[in-house]
């Protein structure tokens, strides 16, 4: 395996799009990176950069150390595995495992052994006399995965593999990926629009829009301290509520007025190096898993009121939407939880914020201006 780093990649197609704006990453080797963004954020685009099937408009891309930029796919020594299977309907699964094997010209004996040893890891040892359209879609992918692997490539580059498989096979198949990146210790570079997948399967998260990168960061650290609103509102479900900010200046620090509520933010949990400035613009930024639910006649700081325009049953958790005299807040809350407040469409409702859990987000950059200070921890119901 090798390590993998593109820097100051950018691509502008012949109509004049942007598709990247001078994006720079260091994949280390043997790590699993998710490329994670909305439909064309540039995330496919930027795989088919370092594969080769697309030309660069600048920057340099090196696998290993070596400058690949302008090497042709062949010489870059990558593996790719598409959101198709792709597989060669005539050929029996041996031979669509083979076949990458075959034109580089492996030896028959270590070919056998590297497509033995890839098919029981997959668990697909069983199907090698099958032909493709005689496989389920799960058992396909796995097919395509292994034909990638067998190849012992560089890296491997994967787009969104598993988006088209149903919502139980996507579940078991990003347990199988965890498995087999952990197992063949195989730097991947993997391109998801699904947050969940890259949440549970990457290392780190790249997160990326309109061709530019948001954020980098450990999926938890990407949950608990967004570096921009973009981020904040991408990743976690459900989405952070975000409003508009009324912030006034008092002894010892701010306050932020929600709903009515007078929130008070000390001048410490400012971001290192920003500045809050009464009367500018923000947006304030709370998890709804971070906001308990209070009774309907609770007083004290942090209290909001408003009334129930909606109430979602999760099993477990329960999301009430919460009007605020036109700004809708979502609560996430237990089931017990929930059981002891007001459900009717209309009946009062009223819920604690904790200043802690409160993040500023800057209006005019999208930038973050103060993050939550306990994000990981639940507030009390």
């Amino acid at each position: 395996m090798a390590d993998l780093r593109i820097e100051n990649l950018a691509k502008t197609f012949k109509d004049g799009h942007e598709a990247l704006r001078g994006i720079s990453l260091a994949v280390a080797d043997r790590e699993a990176v998710f490329l994670l963004g909305p439909s064309g954020a540039g995330k496919t685009t930027t795989l088919r950069l370092i594969a080769g099937l697309e030309d660069a408009t600048a920057g340099r891309i090196r696998i290993g150390g070596r400058d690949v930029t302008d090497r042709t796919p062949r010489e870059r020594n990558l593996a790719m595995v598409y959101d198709k299977h792709s597989l060669f309907p005539h050929m029996t699964i041996f031979e669509n495992l083979a076949y990458p094997l075959r034109v580089r010209n492996t030896g028959e004996a270590d070919m056998r052994q590297r497509i033995a040893s890839v098919a029981e890891t997959l668990q697909i040892e069983g199907l090698m006399d099958r032909r493709p359209a005689q496989l389920s879609g799960g058992q396909q992918q796995r097919v395509a995965i292994g034909r990638a692997l067998v190849r012992e490539a560089d890296c491997y580059l994967l787009d969104e593999p598993i988006s088209h498989l149903d919502a139980q096979l996507r579940a078991r198949m990003r347990v199988e990926f965890k498995r087999l990146q952990r197992e063949f210790k195989a730097t991947m570079l993997y391109v998801s629009h699904d947050q969940l997948e890259a949440m549970t399967m990457a290392d780190r998260i790249v997160l990326i829009n309109k061709g530019r990168i948001e954020q980098i960061a450990p999926p938890q650290e990407m949950f608990d301290r967004p570096a921009t609103l973009f981020a904040a509102t991408f990743i976690g479900e459900p989405l952070m509520n975000t409003v508009p900010a009324v912030l006034s200046e008092e002894a010892g620090g701010f306050a932020l007025t929600l709903g009515g509520a007078r929130i008070p933010l000390h001048r410490d949990w400012v971001m290192s190096g920003s500045a809050l400035v009464a009367g500018a613009a923000y947006s304030v930024g709370i998890r709804p898993q971070h906001i308990a639910l209070a009774a309907a006649d609770a007083a004290g700081p942090g209290i909001v009121r408003g009334t129930v325009f909606a109430v979602e049953t999760l099993g477990s958790r329960v999301i009430f939407d919460v009007d605020l005299a036109g700004a809708i807040i979502r609560v996430m809350t237990t089931v017990d939880a929930a059981r002891r407040h007001a459900q009717q469409i209309g009946a009062p409702i009223a819920f604690r914020v904790d200043p802690d859990f409160v993040c500023l987000f800057d209006v005019a950059s999208g930038q973050t201006v103060r993050q939550a200070r306990f994000s990981a921890r639940v507030p009390a119901a």
